[in-house]
């Protein structure tokens, strides 16, 4: 298992499933889409719409698109 990032911030979380531990498939809360206060990932960094992430639980790191943010845009 790896460590935590150095850089994981408890005030920096964003509500996305793990997707190794899976650990929100039987919280009624999360199935209902409300924010967990279990089931919340550390958000180490982000690049525009893409978040970079470590689940607390069982320390997976990951990135994932979140479609909203900065994007690129055409050149006009």
């Amino acid at each position: 298992m790896l460590p935590l990032d150095p850089t994981a911030d408890i005030g920096r979380r964003a509500w996305i499933p793990c997707p190794r531990c899976e650990d929100h498939q039987d919280c009624g809360t999360c199935l209902d889409g409300r924010t967990c206060t279990d089931h919340w990932r550390y958000l180490l960094s982000n690049k525009g719409s893409v978040l970079h992430l470590q689940c607390p639980n069982c320390t997976h790191l990951w990135t994932w698109q979140s479609g909203f943010g900065a994007t690129d845009r055409p050149t006009p």
